[in-house]
Order: structure tokens, then sequence, then C-alpha cells
């Protein structure tokens, strides 16, 4: 059902699950599921009716948003997920975790095809970076992961967050850093749409930079990772 094209090739065709969230390459994401159609989609994927388990996640515009018809109802830029886990529940439900693959740029949206919706697709590569840019990178990525310290720091409890490897690529640094922050959903688009990974680890770093003030600011934290219902998920049309 689901083809899977190279990097660049307009065309490919993903299962679609809208969500009131953005999912990031690198980055995990539980999710219950209890509509039918997203039942069935988490049979097929499981089965391989759907190859490689994959299928693909898009921002809903608006959190009043009922029913996705056309592309305009969602960001046309979304993520590709892979589904890493799944359990059955005995009343047909679903949680599985996922993990964010490819960028994709959405064409076209099929509601009608299959029980659940169905988008034509076009993979999104991020920008080469010039060997100059190296030194600068490096730099970046030290400001950056000091600005996560500093906001993990804050909003969570010693053992509930964990720095990226010294091995993390530049080009998913940025991802993997804004995962510990719990940031507005226009953040998290604005960080998948961008394709240059200096600006994108640029961008990073500011709002874990804001994200941090905020929390000194308040004297607030947010609920650890520990204390949140496990597999609960984002809202969704699900």
């Amino acid at each position: 059902m689901t083809e899977q094209a190279p990097a660049g090739r307009a065309g490919a065709t993903l299962p679609l699950f809208p969500l009131q969230t953005v999912l990031l390459p690198g980055t995990n994401l539980p999710l219950h599921l209890f509509e039918p159609r997203y039942r069935q989609l988490a049979v097929d994927l499981v089965t391989g009716t759907v190859p490689d388990r994959r299928f693909g996640i898009v921002a809903l515009r608006s959190a009043a948003m009922r029913e996705v018809d056309t592309v305009e109802h969602v960001e046309t830029v979304g993520c590709e997920a892979v589904l890493r886990e799944a359990e059955r529940l005995p009343d047909g439900r679903f949680d599985i975790i996922i993990t964010g693959g490819r960028r994709f740029r959405l064409l076209d949206v099929d509601p009608t095809a299959a029980p659940y919706l169905l988008g034509t697709v076009r993979w999104v590569d991020d920008e080469p970076l010039a060997p100059r840019t190296v030194e600068a990178a490096g730099q970046l990525a030290d400001v950056t992961r000091e600005a996560h310290r500093r906001y993990c720091e804050s909003a969570w409890n010693t053992g509930d967050w964990s720095a990226p490897g010294e091995d993390a690529k530049i080009d998913e640094l940025a991802y993997l850093l804004a995962a510990d922050c719990l940031l507005p959903l226009g953040d998290r688009q604005r960080l998948l749409e961008e394709t240059h990974p200096l600006r994108r680890l640029r961008i990073a770093c500011q709002l874990l930079t804001r994200e941090a003030g905020f929390l000194s600011r308040l004297r607030a934290v947010p609920a650890p990772p520990a204390e949140l219902p496990r597999l609960s998920g984002p809202s969704s049309l699900n």
C-alpha cells in the first residue's frame, strides 16, 4: 500500500495521522490509538500491509479541526513515523511508540482510498553544510548544549533527562535537544521546516534559552516525564 520512494522523488504515498503536535526526526513519541480507522492503521503496520512500519505525522493547523479532507487543514511539512513498539489491548485499542524519520512536504490528501488518510508526499532534504562552517558548527553546538542543560536542570529532576551523545550529528542535534523541551506547536513546526542545519541549531538555542528564562522567572516547572501518563499521546483526531 505504501510506496517507499527515494529522497527527492515526488509521488510517494504514506498513510497519514494528523495530530495536535509535531514529530521531530530521531525523537520518540508514544500514542494511544482508539478510533477504528487508526486501529486499522496499527493492524496494517504490524502485519506488513503497510511496508516497513512507516506512516506520516502531520500537525493540525487548528485544535478545533475535527476532520481532515484537504492539505489546507494541516501543516504541509510533516515527519515520517517508524513504528517501534505496538501493544494491542483487549478491547482492540493500541498503545504504540514511534520514532521520527524523514521529513516530507505534503502534496495531496486522499480521505477515501483507505480506512485512514493517505497522503502524496515529496521527501525534504537538508541543505548541505559548507566545509568552512565546521568550526562554527562546533561552537554553536556547544552553546546550544549549554542552553539545553540549563533548561533541563530547571525543568526536570536529575535522572529524568540526559544530553545527546557527543557523536550526535549536527543535522540531528537540534531535534534531539528540543525533544526535552515542552515547546509550543508552532516552535516545533518551525524546527521541522528549517532545512539548514546551522539555522535550525541556532533556532533551537534561542528557544531553549527563552524557555529556561521563563522557568527561572516564573519559578515553575512542568510535570516531569515520569509523572505523565504512559503512552497517553497528544490530542488528535483519533
